[in-house]
């Protein structure tokens, strides 16, 4: 058993780990138009610059999850860390966009090798299932609020330096995880491993991916596009192919029985639902804070940190309650608090007052910290130790895909509602009509070339249709996240508060149900 204080210490590594992923996640956005004029990518590279690291980590993620559980845990977080050190100096000082696009894809292959180690990790040091759900309580709150700071510290950042010093920063935080990492962490790894099926990992990476591809693809080009029904027909193929040859595997890449389980598929359908909502919310705010209330990136970050710091105080309350009401019931009311936030939101307006728009980050930041601090213990605790890194990759990719979901669904309600809520004056030409009928950026750029009193109204008009689109997209998430609340009172239903240890046999068999379902 492990001791104490390298238990806590692997933690405080795993939190800092995923702080600096969740970090790095979010300033690219920021950091595009300087980019943007320094480089000067075309269209096409542009869009592979944001999306490529993306690709590579969602598709990678249950493969590098298997490969921990057969090499170490430790060994995999160590040389992942040291190798997305060394592609973040990459991509802070890549020159051309060529080089920029390899430099996020190595950033995306070493993500996928961190994500499952950090939290498979703390599923095996932290073997009293109290302490687990603290310890992934944890973890979820540092990973909400490293998704807030990501904001601030890009500001701050691209305030003062060049665009690549977003990246540059991610060196001596890798340094030192790893530096102290070496000394702290705790190896661990399954000791009947069996081989790694060299036949499902291709099918899994390409499936993920080219569901994750036609996902953005439609989200840029619409669903129509040959490319995305291309992309969705490999995907939905070779995936299919993927799960038909796990169930015929006495060693396979997922234990797709799992899913068999209302306790485990119900978590990660709650994961993916709420990433799917709660990313296209995200999209919207980042252009309504700047776009419409006219807020520097800086501002703009600062403004949402309430709602980190919240989500972060919802990981951690989310044990405690646990213990009172039960799994389902804190889920449950984790998904309501979210769905009465995004009403909240739904209400907000071109001048809507600050003190407002916190009490609703409040409340639907909470909500967030609760639903996805108790999901994540109750998918690790339905497996065996052994095979927790597997487990957490399962849960990850089904964010990765949920959240490219959410943006390509909501993102093209959000798009829809914006046109139909257009109205132009008639002294708009046609052909500047059609470029500010395509997004609110468009809009305001394309109505600075306008006359003067025509731009001002041309501004007006698509700043209110972009916040009635707005307020579309977010009363469809609320009604979302409420029916997956009634869903989730039912698939967690029955699940106790502490959930038993899953123990292997000496063939590799969990003795028991990975969770009781009722």
């Amino acid at each position: 058993m492990t001791s104490s204080p390298h238990r806590w210490g692997t933690l405080a590594i795993a939190c800092l780990a995923m702080l600096l992923l969740a970090v790095d996640l979010t300033v690219l956005h920021l950091a595009a138009p300087k980019l943007v004029q320094d480089m000067r990518p075309s269209a096409t590279q542009f869009l592979w610059i944001v999306d490529v690291y993306g690709f590579a980590l969602a598709g990678l993620l249950v493969t590098m999850g298997n490969v921990g559980d057969r090499i170490g845990r430790k060994r995999l977080l160590l040389v992942g860390m040291a190798a997305f050190g060394g592609a973040s100096a990459l991509t802070a000082y890549a020159m051309t966009p060529e080089l920029l696009i390899a430099a996020r894809a190595l950033l995306g292959v070493a993500g996928a090798t961190i994500m499952p180690s950090t939290l498979s990790m703390i599923r095996n040091v932290f073997t009293d299932p109290k302490e687990r759900a603290t310890a992934v309580g944890i973890w979820s709150s540092v990973s909400a609020l490293g998704f807030a700071l990501g904001p601030v510290i890009g500001g701050a950042l691209l305030d003062r330096f060049w665009w690549g010093s977003v990246f540059l920063v991610n060196v001596p935080v890798a340094a030192l995880i790893v530096a102290v990492g070496a000394f702290v962490l705790p190896e661990s790894r399954n000791p009947r491993p069996g081989r790694l099926d060299v036949v499902s990992v291709p099918l899994s990476v390409a499936g993920v991916i080219a569901v994750i591809y036609a996902l953005k693809t439609a989200a840029h080009d619409g669903v129509t596009a040959p490319s995305v029904w291309a992309a969705a027909a490999l995907g939905l193929v070779s995936l299919t192919v993927f799960v038909r040859r796990q169930t015929l595997l006495a060693e396979p890449l997922i234990d797709v029985r799992l899913f068999r389980h209302r306790a485990f598929s119900g978590s990660v359908g709650a994961n993916v639902v709420c990433i799917f909502s709660m990313l296209a919310a995200s999209l919207a705010f980042a252009q309504y804070f700047q776009l419409v209330l006219g807020w520097s990136p800086l501002v703009s970050g600062l403004a949402g940190l309430p709602g980190g710091l919240s989500a972060a105080v919802g990981g951690i309350l989310a044990t405690p309650l646990v213990g009172v009401i039960g799994r389902a019931r804190v889920v449950a009311l984790g998904l309501v608090m979210s769905a009465a936030g995004f009403v909240l939101y739904s209400r907000f307006g071109t001048d809507t007052g600050y003190a407002y728009m916190v009490v609703a980050m409040v409340v639907t930041a909470v909500g967030n910290g609760f639903t996805f601090a108790v999901t994540s213990d109750t998918i690790l605790a339905s497996v065996p130790r052994e095979r927790a890194g597997a487990a957490s990759a399962i849960a990850e990719t089904g964010q990765e895909i949920g959240g490219a979901l959410g943006i390509a669904v909501l993102g093209s309600v959000l798009n829809s509602a914006y046109r139909d809520n257009l109205r132009l004056p008639s002294e708009v030409p046609t052909r500047a009509a059609e470029q500010i009928g395509e997004s609110l950026g468009g809009a305001l750029q394309t109505a600075a070339a306008l006359p003067a009193e025509v731009a001002e109204t041309v501004a007006r008009a698509a700043r209110q249709a972009f916040v009635e689109g707005m307020q579309t997209t977010l009363v469809t998430g609320a009604a979302l996240l409420a029916v997956l609340a009634v869903a989730v009172l039912l698939a967690l239903r029955g699940v106790p508060p502490v959930i038993p240890e899953v123990i292997l046999d000496d063939e590799g068999r969990a003795r028991d149900e990975p969770v009781p379902a009722g």
